[in-house]
């Protein structure tokens, strides 16, 4: 029996150092019925020449280059659009694939079962030097997912693998949303006409930036994702805790010293909330 085709979408630009290991972690798979579609977005540096090296060794591997600098939304949407795949995996430039069962893994449970529509892993966080930071096993079952989905985003991007018919039949990523949270809103949307899965295994390190993000961009992510936690409310249960937390957060981070009332702020949130969105999180950075 044929393997359904799995088009992998690694989004690229300015990765010499990255994007060649990023790859080889795709390659190392032991699901082999593939297709890699490198989209380049105008990089400055060696990228390019690293990327057609590539695709002279192997067939499987396409790559696309923009004619312009675009947002990360219109690449992948553009990079899905010229696939062939029945499932889209995702990974971006700057991380791997751990495991090499993990899209065999995952098409198995999406052929399995046709209502499921989305299927992610757990995650290894690393920092810019590949020291290992933490690792995180999110929620598993649909059940688990649905309840939590409003609290935070349950998919980490380079995870994931989804069917395609279910992301035209949802039109794409939306592409008004190009300051980030395309990922969440699609999975939300998702959620709303098919099951869910979170494979209970780290196969993906992905690269947290060394730099923190500013008070002022958590404050625009916070109210991005109110807004989300807005739209999908009806649809997905504790729109009311959701939103109160997103705002107490908001409220904290405008705080000045706000760190010296951490701890205060954790415990009000465990008497309030409990534990929302749980995971198994282990951080191993000293």
């Amino acid at each position: 029996m044929k393997q359904p085709l799995v088009s992998v979408i690694i989004p690229s630009y300015n990765r010499q150092n990255s994007i060649a290991k990023c790859i080889e972690s795709v390659l190392l798979q032991s699901y082999k019925n593939l297709e890699i579609i490198v989209i380049d977005n105008c990089s400055v540096d060696n990228t390019p020449k690293i990327l057609a090296e590539f695709s002279k060794k192997d067939s499987r591997i396409k790559i696309i280059e923009n004619e312009q600098n675009l947002s990360l939304v219109k690449t992948l949407n553009k990079a899905i659009k010229s696939s062939n795949g029945d499932y889209v995996a995702r990974l971006d430039d700057d991380d791997v694939w751990l495991n090499a069962q993990k899209i065999e893994k995952q098409v198995n449970v999406l052929e399995a079962d046709q209502e499921y529509v989305l299927v992610g892993t757990g995650v290894i966080a690393i920092d810019e030097q590949g020291k290992e930071i933490s690792r995180t096993l999110l929620p598993q079952e649909h059940h688990q997912i649905v309840d939590a989905m409003l609290f935070r985003c349950l998919f980490v991007h380079s995870a994931v693998v989804f069917r395609r018919s279910t992301f035209e039949t949802l039109g794409g990523y939306n592409e008004a949303l190009e300051v980030g949270g395309e990922d969440y809103d699609l999975w939300l949307r998702m959620g709303r006409i098919g099951k869910m899965y979170n494979v209970p295994e780290y196969m993906v390190s992905y690269q947290e930036s060394g730099k923190k993000l500013s008070r002022t961009n958590f404050k625009n992510v916070l109210l991005r994702n109110m807004l989300l936690i807005k739209q999908y409310g009806k649809e997905y249960p504790h729109f009311t805790k959701a939103m109160t937390l997103s705002i107490l957060y908001y409220i904290y981070f405008s705080l000045p010293f706000n760190q010296v009332l951490l701890p205060l702020f954790s415990k009000i949130k465990k008497g309030i909330f409990g534990n929302v969105a749980k995971t198994k999180e282990s951080k191993t950075r000293t």
